[in-house]
């Protein structure tokens, strides 16, 4: 039988039971498989789920003895190098779990996890680096080349493909990295969010939902950095440089395309609140959020929503 204790927070606190059990071997389960090939992929996105669930069910204590044991037997069974998958996602496991117990936000809690595991990937490009002297984008580099020459060499790739086609999408794909870590870190925290919340909840822990999609609205000031990010955008295809692999224009490229992606997720609330607002079917504004993320023009419904009371003056009509 379970044995309970209140926190001050008055988030429910299991020390034995069969859930913190379930939950241990949902967590062995998932970790185990991110070495199996094709369901890796799929465990990578779920494995921070039992651990924050677990990080809010146990005390510090009792979580780090199962934590302990969960990757011992995995390590009997694959080998050391699955402990550093396992503690890759523990720590934004452990930081998301934290938030739940103060009962923060759940724009804070996403925020914190999607930070932790963007820091750790940064610090796994830096590792890599400085220990092993791996440069990651050089490697990728390569990787695409090499992909490209076989591709070639197999008559798959189109009539007229040199060399400096393939250069040119190697800088793009380097150039793409920032914004691609950053959104699977975003990506990562919603998942783990959606789930585990859904989780606590069904075992009687109260944590604060995210907003609902017609509720979304970004800060004003996003609009001014927006406007000049873009003016840089447009200054540096002026320039004739679209291909510049500076800082600089790394950096600029890939906030563009996040501002853009946060004004993709701005139209889509706008959308959301327009159907509930014309009692529409809820299916209408998800058809709608199809187009807006594949045609970026799209994205300035989103703009204006923010810079302007389109949705006050919906309201008012």
């Amino acid at each position: 039988m379970e044995r309970k204790a209140q926190t001050n927070r008055g988030v429910k606190v299991v020390h034995t039971g069969i859930r913190p059990l379930a939950w241990s071997a949902a967590a062995l389960l998932l970790l185990m498989l991110t070495a199996v090939p094709v369901l890796n992929m799929p465990a990578v996105f779920l494995l921070a789920v039992p651990f924050t669930v677990l990080c809010v069910l146990l005390n510090p204590i009792s979580y780090a003895v199962h934590v302990v044991v969960i990757f011992s037997l995995a390590m009997l069974l694959f080998g050391p190098a699955i402990l550093l998958v396992g503690l890759f996602f523990l720590v934004p496991a452990v930081v998301m779990g934290r938030f739940y117990r103060r009962r923060a936000p759940a724009r804070v809690v996403m925020t914190a996890g999607g930070v932790a595991i963007l820091a750790l990937f940064l610090l796994e490009l830096l590792l890599l680096s400085v220990i092993l002297g791996i440069n990651m984008t050089a490697e990728l580099g390569n990787m695409i080349r090499d992909n490209a020459a076989n591709l070639e060499s197999q008559g798959l790739l189109p009539a007229g493909w040199n060399a400096e086609m393939t250069e040119s999408l190697v800088s793009s794909v380097i150039q793409s990295l920032p914004r691609i870590l950053i959104l699977a870190a975003f990506m990562f925290a919603v998942i783990t969010h959606w789930l585990a919340r859904r989780a606590l909840a069904r075992m009687g822990v109260d944590v604060p939902a995210f907003r609902r999609a017609r509720e979304w609205m970004l800060p004003r000031a996003f609009v001014f950095i927006y406007l000049a990010v873009l003016l840089l955008y447009m200054i540096r295809l002026a320039s004739g440089s679209p291909s510049d692999d500076s800082y600089f224009g790394m950096i600029v490229v890939n906030l563009h395309y996040l501002l853009w992606f946060a004004f993709a997720c701005q139209t889509i609330g706008f959308f959301f609140f327009l159907a509930y607002q014309k009692g529409w079917h809820r299916i209408v504004p998800l058809l709608l959020s199809v187009p807006v993320l594949m045609f970026q023009p799209l994205s300035l419904i989103g703009v204006f929503d923010t810079a302007f009371p389109l949705r006050k003056s919906i309201g008012k009509s």
